[in-house]
């Protein structure tokens, strides 16, 4: 195995799939510094558990925005500069995660195999 590597200086966000199985570690521009999968998400295919880890980089991404943002805001930073940076509201990251448990099916079982 690789050596750890040190924390970037930059801001970064972790998520999780709902079940955990899955979890990612992001910097603000999606760059994914730390990946764990559970052996078990490689019985459905590949082409799904990189659908899967993509949508985790998108929301990681996002969450290192917000916090980016929120740490500029406490430095003083005017609003107006960081909307023009692009970087994500709180309100922009509730938002987009209401849409994706809306778009994501309930599962039929809350029941995890032993």
């Amino acid at each position: 195995m690789f050596p750890p590597t040190p924390p970037p200086a930059g801001t970064t966000a972790a998520v999780s799939n709902r079940s955990g199985t899955v979890s990612v570690r992001t910097t603000e521009q999606g760059l994914p510094l730390e990946l764990r999968i559970d052996p078990r998400e490689l019985r459905y295919g590949g082409q799904r558990l990189a659908d899967e880890i993509l949508t985790l980089c998108r929301r990681s991404a996002m969450e290192a925005g917000a916090r980016r943002r929120d740490e500029l805001d406490r430095d003083g930073m005017p609003a107006e500069i960081l909307d023009k940076l692009g970087l994500p509201t709180r309100a922009d990251v509730a938002a987009a995660q209401a849409i994706e448990d809306e778009e994501e099916p309930t599962p039929t079982s809350w029941m995890r195999p032993l």
